[in-house]
């Protein structure tokens, strides 16, 4: 059975995400996401809130599994006796950004292929950052985010709002 890693952060997983994760589903027998704990970056959800919205995101999907990790990703993949780690490509930019680590990558674990999937004209605008962004201002998600990712956002932004709003009138 060959396995492949998507690994990410999925703060939080979009729809983008899932594109990736059906197809690259029709490449390998199984698929783990792989929630990485530590990413260089601000997090709006934390590591369990992240793993949860993504087993609920794949809830349907026979062959796939969500765990998180904490060390080298091409690790991570040894670990699990993975044979390659799926990325998702919008744009120029993230095709050099994902050139560079994937230089990296093969220096460090030679045996490890990386498989790149072109996201869909649909989702090339995604970003975690940018859907953080539209729910942060109370915009539109529907089509962006699975549902329950939606509610967990608007959630978030509501209870960040409600303290904001307490220690305004203090």
């Amino acid at each position: 059975m060959t396995a492949a890693v998507y690994p990410g952060s999925f703060d939080p997983i979009t729809n983008g995400h899932m594109d990736i994760v059906t197809r690259a589903l029709a490449l390998f027998d199984k698929l783990i996401i792989a929630v990485y704990e530590k990413p260089d970056k601000r997090l709006l959800f934390s590591l369990e809130e992240r793993v949860e919205m993504v087993q609920k995101a794949v809830v349907d999907l026979p062959n796939v599994c969500v765990q998180s990790y904490s060390c080298l990703t091409v690790d991570f993949i040894r670990q699990i006796k993975g044979k390659a780690m799926i990325r998702g490509l919008r744009m120029n930019s993230d095709f050099e950004q994902e050139f560079e680590m994937a230089l990296m990558n093969k220096k460090l674990a030679p045996d490890i292929e990386l498989v790149c999937l072109m996201a869909d004209s649909g989702y090339q605008f995604l970003s975690s950052s940018s859907i953080k962004e539209v729910a942060k201002l109370g915009g539109c998600l529907e089509g962006m985010v699975p549902e329950h990712v939606a509610e967990a956002l608007r959630e978030k932004f509501f209870l960040k709002a409600a303290r904001f709003s307490t220690l305004e009138r203090r």
